[in-house]
């Protein structure tokens, strides 16, 4: 039985023959290693609906912030002769979009009648004779810039807060969280109005109201992360080398907290985006003669029983740029941190 074992262990360890191992070398992993983003990014891709939204807002953004090169017409330039045009694409003979109106059971060229001459206005014009085209990006412009802006906030206050609030603990940290506390029990609007009796509405009242109230949520979320990460073994090392505060910080939390920073703002800026166009639909946004969409919505609803394109188009913008974010924003989530789907 000893020889049978001495045997069997002399065996085992036969070397490999010149053949075989010509052919291990050949099988090997075909799959190349990825960084974190670009583990994230391929999650992302595969993801048609988030990829869907992405291309859609990259258009919007586009469109919106290089206006110049696609208005048709000065947004504010009020023409009144040409007042309540309805949509007119050259080349296209399509009810809605052919420049014609019902009346009487008949389609009327409302351009011919407006004697509007090689005038033509692709999503028709307002009240006062304003493209409605323009006007939307205008407005949308305006929007994207208040999400610019709430993000900015999420990102200078926000963050640095929550990791302030969580890295040092502590009575320093209970005093922090009870200021939140506080500014939460403060409604958004109740803000926007006191602000305004010290300023004018547009975009500064809105800016500090945004500046004020935006980045809570995002401070109590990255404060959770850094209580919980500050435990982990490779902080603790980075303290025990010495490392300063600062540095652990920048270097060592801020990478693990990146999934929960964008996905928070993936979800902060459709907040802020639809914050500003209810101040402007109830009137204390963005004034006249500027343009947004929810001045926009507020002056189609006027004319809707009669003129419903002047509110539907400005709503579909302000729909699929909330959807857009929120649908970017799942995505966003399900790649940077798969657990979450659990």
């Amino acid at each position: 039985m000893a020889d049978n074992a001495k045997q069997t262990s002399a065996d085992d360890f036969t070397p490999i023959a010149g053949a075989d191992r010509a052919k291990l070398d050949d099988e090997k992993i075909a799959t190349p290693s990825l960084t974190f983003l670009q583990d994230s990014w391929r999650r992302l891709r595969k993801n048609k609906a988030a990829m869907i939204a992405l291309v859609l807002l990259i258009i919007l953004f586009i469109l919106a912030f290089f206006s110049f090169i696609f208005e048709t017409h000065n947004p504010n330039a009020t023409n009144p002769n040409l007042a309540n045009l309805p949509p007119k694409i050259p080349g296209i003979d399509i009810n809605g979009f052919n420049g014609t109106i019902e009346q009487s059971g008949e389609r009327i060229n409302a351009y011919a009648q407006a004697h509007a001459g090689n005038h033509f206005y692709i999503l028709g014009t307002d009240y006062l004779g304003r493209d409605l085209f323009s006007r939307i990006l205008y407005g949308t412009r305006i929007s994207l810039e208040i999400a610019l802006i709430a993000s900015f906030f999420d990102l200078a206050f926000g963050v640095v807060y929550g990791i302030t609030s969580g890295w040092i603990g502590g009575r320093v940290d209970t005093l922090m969280q009870r200021i939140i506390e506080i500014m939460l029990s403060i409604p958004n609007l109740v803000v926007m109005v006191l602000l305004i009796l010290v300023l004018k509405p547009g975009m500064t009242a809105i800016i500090l109201s945004i500046a004020i109230t935006s980045w809570i949520n995002m401070a109590r979320l990255v404060r959770a992360q850094t209580l919980e990460l500050k435990n982990q073994e490779f902080i603790l090392a980075a303290r025990t080398l010495g490392e300063s505060s600062w540095k652990i910080a920048f270097k060592h939390l801020l990478p693990n907290l990146s999934s929960v920073i964008i996905i928070n703002l993936m979800f902060t800026i459709p907040t802020a985006i639809f914050f500003e166009a209810f101040l402007s639909y109830i009137g204390i946004g963005i004034s006249a003669p500027q343009a947004s969409l929810g001045t926009l919505i507020n002056d189609g609803q006027k004319n809707f029983q009669f003129l419903p394109y002047q509110m539907w188009y400005p709503a579909i913008v302000l729909s699929v740029l909330m959807i857009a974010f929120n649908i970017l924003g799942d995505g966003l989530r399900d790649a940077l941190d798969p657990k979450s789907r659990e």
